[in-house]
Parts: structure tokens; C-alpha cells; sequence
């Protein structure tokens, strides 16, 4: 081999080497992002940012979570990882590993922006089971029109027979609606509601079976959440309801952590909506009993479902 021939292998080696230790050096080197989290599944987050619209974020047991608080936002709240829910506004500081995923030291947020992404996914629901029953109501409505031009074909006995297997239809529809469902981007697979007297945030043992059910169903969900919602009759002051209701999801949340096995990474952040979306007439007794409850509900990604 000819001393040309050396120095030219001996240049290529000495770049390889370069174009490596760049390469590692770019790859752990600290970043700081901002953007909206657009989806969430256990330790992933896409987040949406100026530069990339899925940027993969990849979450840790050391992974900080944070809210600014104060003014000068200033002070800092430790919180739950469970905080992290699509459409809420962070900060994510940490580096990138070499499938150009960002490893998240810490994570950060303001308070107002997490009260707003709560609001916005409650009533991306809301608006959701509007569409629902305007669908179930067209349906019904094309249903009869078509009873009306059978009846014109048809004698009476063969219309009575056409009616009966549309109600029945109908009410198959309803029944798996009010059961199943959909929130924003997931599927509502199952659901338990928890019952409380009145003033009262301790959790029922009897509601225990049904939860740890909830649970073990749930953990054969492929990418599966878990939303814990609490509330309160208007029976008292605001402020009061706003804690009791607080107080009920946190409680039974406790129970699907401790009790069930739920990854907290599985756990959606406890909602506590007050006295807001009252099912039952607050001004009976019978429909303030229903309005004292906690809702938990298996949620599955459409995108994980459809895969």
C-alpha cells in the first residue's frame, strides 16, 4: 500500500471521528421548547411547536412538573404528571436522544392555561354529545319519513311491524350513546360513577368492586387513560362545593392508584367541576344525591384505537 494511500485512509478516519463526536455532542446538548401538547399516551407527549408540528416528548419518573404561580410568575407548584393534557401551553426543557426524541428534564406551565385546556376538553365534549343526539334526532326523523311513504305501499299490519323494529332500533342506539361515547380525541370505552351523602368525600367500600373492575378492564386497553371528574350538588356555598368536589376525585383517584395499579402516567389530571353540569334537580333531594358524584371513565386515543 502506498504512502498516499495511508494518509488518504488516515483523513477519512480522522473526519469520521469529527462528524461522531459533533453528531454526540448535538444529540446531548439541553434544549428548551414551547409549544401545545396535542396528544398524550402514558410517557409520550406530541407536542405542537414554531418548528415542528409532532414533536415527540418523552416523559420520566425524574421528569419535574411545574406551575408558574404569582405575578412575576416567580413561584413555582410542584404537580402531578397527570396535569399534562392536551391543549395545554408548556415549556419543556431537556435533550434530544438519537431518534430525535426530546427527553424532558422538566415541564412547565401557568396556571390559567391548565384551567383553560380543562374548559376547552369539557366543552369539546359537550359539543360532542350535542352532534350525537342532532345525529340520533336525524335519524329518527329520516326513520319516520320512511314509515310514512311505506304506509302508502303497505297495509296497516306490515306498518305497525316497520315502527316496532325502528323504536327498537332506536332505543339499541340510545342505550350504547348514553354507555359509550367519545371525548375530543378518545373513545369512552367504560365508566363508573361513585354516589356521595351530602358534605361527604369519603368513598363508599361498596363502590371498591366496581372501581378495581373499571381497573382491571381498562389495563387490557391498548394506550388506554383514565379521567377522574368530581362534583357537587349547588346545596351550599361555591367555594365549599368547588373543595368537596376537588376532594371526592382525589379520593378516588387514590383508590385507582393504590388499589388498582393505575400508572400514574395513565392517570388524567382529577377534575373538579363544582356544582357545574348538574344531572338531577338540585332542588329535590333525590337529584341532589345524583349531583354529589365522581365519574371515572376508560378512555382510549382514536389514533392508538384505529392503529
Amino acid at each position: 500500500m502506498t504512502r498516499r494511500n495511508l494518509l488518504s485512509m488516515a483523513s477519512v478516519a480522522t473526519l469520521l471521528v469529527i462528524v461522531l463526536a459533533l453528531t454526540t455532542a448535538v444529540t446531548g446538548q439541553t434544549q428548551k421548547v414551547e409549544g401545545i401538547i396535542k396528544a398524550r399516551n402514558g410517557d409520550t407527549m406530541i407536542l405542537q411547536t414554531a418548528d415542528s408540528p409532532k414533536l415527540v416528548v418523552l416523559l420520566t419518573d425524574s421528569t419535574q412538573v411545574s406551575q408558574v404561580q404569582g405575578m412575576l410568575k416567580a413561584r413555582r407548584k410542584q404537580m402531578s404528571m397527570a396535569a399534562l393534557i392536551p391543549g395545554l401551553p408548556v415549556q419543556v426543557e431537556g435533550t434530544m436522544n438519537d431518534q430525535n426524541q426530546l427527553v424532558a428534564t422538566s415541564v412547565k406551565f401557568k396556571g390559567d392555561d391548565l384551567e383553560q385546556a380543562q374548559a376547552i376538553q369539557a366543552g369539546v365534549h359537550e359539543t360532542q354529545v350535542q352532534s350525537q343526539q342532532n345525529q340520533a334526532e336525524l335519524q329518527k326523523q329520516n326513520a319516520e319519513l320512511q314509515a310514512q311513504n311505506q304506509a302508502l305501499q303497505q297495509q296497516q299490519a306490515q306498518l305497525a311491524e316497520q315502527q316496532a323494529k325502528i323504536a327498537a332500533n332506536k332505543a339499541a342506539i340510545d342505550a350504547a350513546v348514553a354507555r359509550f361515547g367519545q371525548l375530543d380525541d378518545y373513545y369512552i370505552l367504560d365508566e363508573v360513577t361513585v354516589y356521595f351523602g351530602n358534605g361527604q368525600v369519603k368513598v363508599d367500600p361498596k363502590y371498591n368492586p366496581q372501581l378495581l373492575a373499571l381497573c382491571q378492564k381498562a389495563q387490557t386497553v391498548n394506550g388506554y387513560m383514565i379521567q377522574v371528574k368530581g362534583y357537587a350538588s349547588s346545596v351550599g356555598s361555591v367555594a365549599l362545593n368547588q373543595k368537596l368536589s376537588e376532594d371526592r376525585a382525589n379520593n378516588v383517584t387514590n383508590i385507582l392508584l393504590q388499589q388498582g395499579q393505575i400508572p400514574l402516567t395513565r392517570m388524567l389530571a382529577p377534575g373538579a367541576m363544582g356544582e357545574s353540569r348538574q344531572v338531577g334537580n338540585d332542588k329535590t333531594a333525590e337529584g341532589q344525591a345524583e349531583n354529589r358524584r365522581v365519574v371515572v371513565r376508560v378512555l382510549q386515543n382514536k389514533g392508538i384505537a384505529g392503529i
